[in-house]
């Protein structure tokens, strides 16, 4: 296999910076589990500041800042409403309904990421001793499976006042509410502050290595605290990867820009290509969605294989029709890939060989901060969209097959 130049799999593979190694290496610390790191405390109080509310909490993830918060604001027996998509839901082990026995009822995502208000009411519980306590509502923001689309502004502030008009908790997974702000071009506290609870990554697109931080009341953070603890969560000098998030408050925030509008331009530029099927219309963010037409001649999994011969790294989502419903799953397709049609129509090989000239001659990858990252310099493809070979992207592109009912 040739040595991975291009990864576009995820954000999550961004590489910390000289500037954040440096603040690592110099970091003052103590122990947070006495919330006596200074780093970790001055973070805290940072993301707060910046977020709209009154106190933060330094988390070891995103899962583990999800899961807090609902537990934080739910009891053995409620039940929180979140979108079918929702990483709560999907990719999270069902940890609130295992660690918490917390109840997770799903609703349908409209295209735009949102949850209905007639799908919400419809879906809280009435006052009943059968059934489980509605205590929380959850959405995502961006919306990673809704084509990494941002939430508005005015729906957060209509939802938040709806969920509170029902005695109804507000929480917002904001694991890359960064980028939602910055597509809104809005100030993130707009996106944050009407919630409840926050929780938001640092290690994606703001490219600390590790971390996320919880946001909410003082009350609220004192009981996500000890829950941090129930779940092993809390670290000891952990203000050498704090110092890391301060940075990545400090500068990379204003750059997701150029991730938007790179990611613009792969998207563009695959949608020359015959054979694949992509939304610009519904193109947001960082992340690139596209999907490989119906009579495609190869599978999902061996087209990544051959793409990942040849040095790009893709990330893998399908679309599967089942009982009138579209389900997106992440999974290698093995298990269901004979059911999809396969005609012999596109030649595979050139369809790969494009993707993958595409993506190089973009220069991009997403890798952009690793100063050991190989960009590929091919002349003959430089500037074919009219962009610059050495501009990189930190961002992610999935390919999936298209459901001909969405076409």
């Amino acid at each position: 296999m040739a040595e991975p130049v291009l990864d576009f799999r995820s954000d999550t593979v961004t590489q910390p910076t000289e500037q954040m190694r440096e603040a690592m290496a110099k970091a003052d610390v103590g122990d947070d589990v006495y919330q006596e790191d200074p780093t970790v405390n001055k973070l805290q109080e940072m993301a707060a500041e910046i977020i709209g509310m009154e106190s933060g909490l330094f988390v070891p993830s995103g899962t583990m800042g999800n899961l807090a918060s609902i537990l934080a604001h739910c009891q053995r027996g409620d039940e929180i409403i979140v979108g079918q998509k929702a990483h709560i839901f999907m990719y999270e082990a069902t940890g609130a309904a295992a660690l918490g026995g917390v109840n997770i009822q799903t609703i349908p995502n409209q295209k735009d990421g949102t949850l209905d208000f007639m799908d919400i009411e419809k879906a809280i519980r009435p006052e009943d001793p059968h059934q489980p306590t509605t205590r929380l509502i959850s959405i995502e923001n961006t919306h990673n499976r809704c084509d990494g689309v941002s939430l508005s502004p005015d729906y957060i502030k209509k939802l938040a006042a709806f969920a509170k008009s029902r005695g109804i908790l507000f929480h917002i997974d904001g694991a890359r509410i960064f980028n939602a702000a910055i597509d809104q071009r809005v100030k993130v506290s707009e996106l944050t502050e009407p919630a409840d609870s926050v929780t938001f990554c640092l290690s994606k697109g703001l490219s600390a290595p590790v971390g996320s931080v919880i946001c909410g009341s003082k009350t609220f953070i004192n009981r996500a605290l000890r829950i941090r603890k129930q779940l092993g969560g809390g670290m000891r000098q952990a203000g050498f990867l704090a110092a890391a998030g301060i940075v990545a408050l400090s500068t990379m925030v204003d750059r997701l820009v150029e991730d938007h509008l790179n990611s613009r331009k792969l998207a563009e530029g695959l949608a020359n290509i015959d054979g694949i099927v992509i939304d610009l219309e519904n193109h947001h963010t960082n992340m690139v969605y596209f999907s490989l037409s119906e009579n495609f001649s190869i599978s999902l999994s061996d087209l990544r294989t051959l793409l990942r011969d040849r040095g790009l790294l893709v990330g893998g989502v399908g679309w599967i029709h089942r009982a009138n419903e579209i389900w997106l799953l992440v999974a290698d397709w093995e298990a269901y890939k004979e059911g999809l049609p396969f005609m012999p129509f596109l030649d595979a090989g050139i369809i790969v060989q494009q993707i993958y000239l595409t993506c190089e001659s973009l220069g991009l990858g997403c890798c952009f901060v690793n100063p050991n990252v190989r960009i590929i310099n091919s002349p003959h493809f430089e500037n074919v969209f009219g962009i610059n070979i050495n501009q990189r992207f930190c961002g992610a592109l999935a390919i999936g097959y298209e459901d001909k009912d969405k076409i």
